[in-house]
């Protein structure tokens, strides 16, 4: 597959911690009391619609249909809260030392159905050198599902979704590569922006999402994708290295550094 890498436009950085954090707090507030509103208009949605289960005439039948158009609305936009607060609150990670096997190997399985049904094949490729890396299992399945699921987006009438584990340097690499559609080259600088999406049923959170994860994580993400041909997401995390403990400690200090910046 030849793919373009646009150098044009990096990879937006993220804020202080401390901007993060009141950011988050503020945010995580405000979703909460639209939640709450939403929550109770939701519930006597749902109780007005039942008082129509059985219209008598038009005019009931069309009452019945805003109503239930009014209450889809409304789980949406609880939809759209939910996303807004695992956007906004991800900071606080769980650090478990694990490898990129076992996270790769259980979201594989997790898709493995839908991708049949899409008639998308799921390949996974290894370095049989990978060293362990410290990751929020939880969070980083997150971020991993919301680029596999994107990748199955871009394939709708089938294809190859190819995941490989690579060492570069002092750091694990893992490539999510797909031959669907592909990103046109001005909609690249935009990907990560909240709230920017071209789906139709999009929110435009997933990948901002997953950025801000790879980033707690002391990580990077870079993407290259070339229309009619595909994309591909390589994702960059410090790796443990056991053969030298200087690096190891390097490796952890850049993390540190890196979440309280």
């Amino acid at each position: 597959m030849n793919i373009e890498r646009n150098n044009r436009d990096p990879i937006p950085e993220r804020p202080s911690f401390a901007q993060y954090t009141e950011l988050a707090e503020s945010a995580g507030s405000f979703i909460h009391e639209i939640k709450n509103r939403l929550g109770t208009l939701t519930l006597n949605l749902q109780l007005l619609e039942e008082d129509y289960t059985d219209p008598q005439n038009q005019k009931e039948r069309r009452a019945a249909e805003r109503v239930r158009r009014l209450r889809a609305e409304c789980e949406r936009v609880l939809d759209l809260s939910n996303d807004f607060l695992r956007f906004a609150r991800v900071h606080e990670l769980q650090l478990a030392t694990t490898t990129l096997e076992e996270v790769v190997t259980r979201m594989i399985d997790f898709l493995l159905p839908t991708s049949r049904a899409r008639n998308i094949e799921l390949t996974w490729y290894a370095s049989g050198d990978l060293p362990s890396i410290r990751l929020d299992k939880d969070l980083f399945e997150q971020a991993l599902l919301n680029l596999m699921l994107n990748a199955e987006q871009a394939m709708p009438d089938g294809g190859t979704l190819t995941l490989i584990g690579r060492v570069e340097a002092e750091s694990v690499c893992l490539d999510v590569i797909d031959n669907g559609q592909g990103i046109p080259e001005e909609e690249l600088p935009r990907i990560f922006r909240a709230f920017h999406t071209t789906k139709q049923s999009g929110n435009g959170l997933g990948l901002p999402t997953t950025l801000k994860i790879v980033q707690a994580h002391g990580g990077r993400i870079d993407v290259q994708s070339k229309v009619g041909h595909g994309t591909k997401f390589t994702v960059t995390l410090p790796a443990i290295l056991p053969a030298s403990s200087g690096s190891m400690q390097h490796a952890h200090r850049d993390q540190e550094q890196q979440r309280d910046s």
